[in-house]
């Protein structure tokens, strides 16, 4: 094709918490996309392109273009290629596993609201459970694109914040309005001796109090999707607690089941 661009390209990362390659490789595309590098209806490289340009072997280059068509941002014609589906202005993820989750970090940035601190709030206590009298906190919202799209506060035990607050990532996210491509729930994993083993999640429709309406800088009273999740360790201890508020005009969630392997 004419005028042909190869999307950017980074390493895929290793150790704890890290992006595996179809992820990698689907952000990339993905980046692409929505920051206009390809147009709606523009034909995306082939597989073979891609495998040649990046490195990556055929299964994850086809792996990456299935995650994007899950997401409708493309859609694949046999025998002429992969195209760009008409897009809007949301963020739009599939979440399938907790790896998803943490995948966050490749395409979106978390500017801080409040710096991570020790906090003793029983409405938040309470949320990790097993007499919890203080908890380390943090507040942020989650950018994209320069626009945020969501508002959270993270629970984290007092040992497990104390694990991480002198990482580098956090050490640099000590004031307010500071950024970072980063997930906390990655440097706990990274951090923790009881790894990441599950995740539990709630959703319900909340409308926005002054304090979400201002970070998401929205209407007070509009409905907004509140998420709670919980990540559970081996040991079945709450090692995170994750009061998410989302945008309806920024974000739309989709949740990927994946059917059952033997």
């Amino acid at each position: 094709m004419t005028g042909h661009r190869e999307p950017h390209l980074r390493s895929v990362a290793s150790g704890p918490g890290s992006v595996v390659a179809y992820e990698q490789l689907a952000a990339d595309l993905r980046e692409a996309i929505t920051s206009g590098r390809y147009a709606t209806e523009e034909r995306l490289p082939t597989e073979a392109e891609l495998v040649a340009t990046s490195g990556f072997s055929r299964q994850t280059v086809r792996r990456a273009f299935q995650e994007l068509s899950n997401e409708g941002m493309i859609y694949r014609v046999r025998g002429r290629g992969t195209f760009v589906l008409p897009h809007d202005a949301r963020y739009l993820r599939s979440f399938g596993n907790i790896p998803d989750l943490m995948s966050l970090a490749v395409d979106t940035e978390l500017r801080v609201i409040e710096p991570l601190h020790v906090r003793a709030d029983v409405s938040l206590t309470s949320l990790l459970g097993a007499g919890a009298e203080s908890v380390m906190s943090m507040a942020f919202t989650r950018m994209h694109r320069g626009v945020p799209f969501c508002f959270t506060r993270v629970c984290l035990p007092l040992d497990v914040g104390a694990r991480i607050k002198d990482q580098p990532e956090i050490l640099r996210l000590t004031e307010p309005g500071a950024v970072s491509r980063t997930t906390i729930i990655a440097l706990v994993e990274a951090a923790s001796d009881d790894s990441i083993d599950s995740a539990q999640q709630t959703a319900t429709a909340c409308a926005a109090d002054d304090d979400v309406a201002r970070h998401l800088q929205c209407e007070i009273g509009i409905p907004t999707l509140r998420i709670d999740r919980r990540y559970l360790g081996i040991s079945g201890r709450t090692l995170e607690y994750a009061i998410n508020f989302f945008h309806p005009d920024r974000y739309e969630y989709r949740l990927q089941l994946r059917g059952k392997r033997n």
